[in-house]
């Protein structure tokens, strides 16, 4: 058992995750010049995202040849992402109004520079602009194109079985690459707790303890009752996928687990043509964490300024809320200048208190991410079900 436990990456994730936060906490000044790692990490992650999504999503079309199931497939995922979204919007505006983070004393709160997101929030929100600073959407439909290309071509047989072999050998480097994720998640955390240190969250304990809570009650009670609906269990299923998680607490960063979460996905039984298509769409309309994350942030600050907001201006804020989440993905400081953005428009929540949270987003960053992934492996789970593209034999042997 014990030797089972050393031998697998994730104990040494784990362990490198709490060797970062212990150097980052006792060490801040030598902490924060690990960021080089954690960034390195992410960096080589990101240069196989492109050809992993391109490969998948051209070979399950390929493959298919029913186009008509593609676009069932891509119609239904929306329709799912639009539900699911607007229920984690709805249960940070639930938790906020009855549990009231920002009812505190502002005198104690670390107040940084939010300039750079509030200049930005008169800026409308653009679809041009979301399309053209997204690369994983514009892969996407790349591969979409390509994909018809091929499943129309009369000899594909040799195309596919080439793209076949290309695929699983990017998929082998990935599994050597993985090997250094300790270092770079020992680098993430080491330069956050580092740069931002423990003691800043504090002052803002009670909103980081209402923001864990809603992201765990999101998670077990509302991706929970879908997965049993289907047949499958939510804390297993999280297990399957531990060692991503813990590489999304480590960066930060949910693109870290992309690849990974795809051969996992693959390999529980996820017909390629529905993992090709629902992961990397998710990884843009379906941010569960990120809206959870912007309600409960607006309400916070609402509060927070003693702004009594009636419930046309709650539902307001959600409509608002329920778009502009749609660009998180895209933009650089995408919470802040999406939630910026939102404030802007509904004139009664003033902007500058955007400054307060400055200092315990990276905190939370990683509750966001862990929710953003969980939520896209259910709901490909759940579209794969639905359309029969899940081999439940696969799904019943390694037992979720």
């Amino acid at each position: 058992m014990v030797r089972r436990i050393v031998t697998h990456l994730t104990f040494y994730v784990l362990i490198a995750i709490i060797a970062g936060i212990l150097l980052g906490h006792f060490d801040p000044e030598n902490a924060v010049k690990f960021e080089f790692l954690g960034t390195w990490f992410i960096n080589i992650i990101k240069v196989f995202i492109a050809p992993i999504i391109f490969l998948t999503i051209v070979l399950g079309i390929g493959s298919m040849g029913d186009l008509k199931k593609v676009g069932k497939i891509g119609f239904k995922s929306l329709v799912y992402f639009e539900i699911v979204t607007t229920l984690s919007l709805g249960i940070g505006v639930a938790v906020a109004l009855l549990l009231k983070p920002g009812n505190i004393d502002k005198t104690g709160l670390a107040i940084q520079d939010a300039s750079k997101y509030t200049s930005k929030a008169g800026e409308p929100f653009s679809w041009i602009s979301f399309l053209q600073g997204n690369t994983t959407i514009q892969i996407l439909l790349v591969a979409i194109v390509f994909g018809v290309i091929l499943s129309k071509l009369y000899n594909r047989q040799p195309m596919v079985e080439f793209l076949e072999k290309a695929s699983k050998h990017v998929f082998k480097a990935l599994k050597y690459v993985m090997y250094l994720a300790p270092f770079g998640a020992f680098g993430g955390m080491a330069f956050t707790v580092g740069k931002f240190g423990l003691a800043t969250i504090l002052p803002l304990a009670k909103l980081m303890g209402c923001m864990y809570l809603t992201m765990a009650l999101f998670i077990f009670l509302i991706l929970g009752a879908i997965m049993r609906y289907f047949k499958m269990s939510i804390t297993k299923f999280i297990g399957y996928i531990e060692e991503e998680i813990l590489i999304v607490l480590g960066t930060s960063s949910s693109e870290t687990a992309m690849p990974g979460l795809i051969y996992k996905l693959e390999k529980l039984g996820c017909k390629p043509s529905v993992v090709g298509l629902v992961v990397p769409t998710g990884y843009s309309f379906n941010l569960d964490g990120t809206s959870i994350y912007l309600s409960m942030a607006a309400l916070f600050l609402a509060q927070l300024y003693n702004v009594a907001l009636s419930w046309e201006e709650i539902a307001l804020l959600m409509g608002i809320l329920m778009v502009t989440s749609k660009g998180a993905a895209g933009v650089t400081g995408s919470g802040f200048i999406v939630l910026a953005s939102t404030l802007a428009s509904m004139h009664s929540i003033p902007l500058e208190g955007l400054a307060f949270l400055l200092g315990v987003d990276k905190f939370m960053s990683e509750a966001r991410a862990i929710t953003n992934i969980i939520g896209n492996g259910v709901a490909t789970l759940i579209i794969a079900k639905s359309e029969n593209e899940l081999d439940m034999e696969a799904v019943q042997k390694i037992g979720i």
